[in-house]
């Protein structure tokens, strides 16, 4: 197993710094807490094991997006996924970090790459350079999925955007 670059320290300082961006990246992906939480936490072990080395903080935070969102669509494409019983997921209770606002609903029901631009930019607040970068798509691209994201959502919200 390969070992690690950064120290038990570095890696609870970078946890402390972004646990929340990731969990709601997860949040959003899985829509359940128990499993955003199980995403959150796979993403800070890939981060103990990642031999990569950060050019500065904004760098640290758009690798651990990327992989979160991996990850979760990865776990989102199993088989088993496809077979779960919603019932079983009724009686989980809610997460305090929910919410109920109508914008977030409307953001979350975006197509994933719309949801992932739009989060990216207007929640972390990376340009669309970084946001291709991140993405490995072309700048044109994420502008044109935020400028279809907030078409649909004034669609969707009645033009309150």
């Amino acid at each position: 197993m390969p070992t690690s670059l950064r120290t038990n320290k570095e890696i609870m300082e970078i946890y402390d710094r972004h646990v929340d961006t990731v969990y709601r990246i997860c949040y959003a992906y899985m829509k359940n807490a128990p499993e955003a939480e199980d995403m959150t936490q796979e993403t800070f072990l890939r981060l103990m094991s990642c031999r990569k080395a950060f050019e500065n903080q904004r760098h640290e935070k758009a690798w651990l997006i990327v992989t979160a969102s991996n990850l979760c669509k990865d776990t989102l494409k199993k088989w088993w996924r496809h077979n779960e019983n919603l019932d079983d997921y009724d009686d989980l209770p809610q997460n305090d970090r929910e919410t109920s606002s109508i914008v977030l609903d409307a953001i979350l029901a975006l197509p994933q790459d719309y949801k992932d631009a739009v989060y990216m930019y207007y929640y972390e607040g990376y340009t669309t350079a970084e946001i291709a970068r991140h993405l490995k798509c072309p700048e044109s691209t994420v502008r044109s999925r935020l400028s279809r994201a907030r078409r649909q959502l004034m669609n969707t919200l009645g033009g309150a955007v």
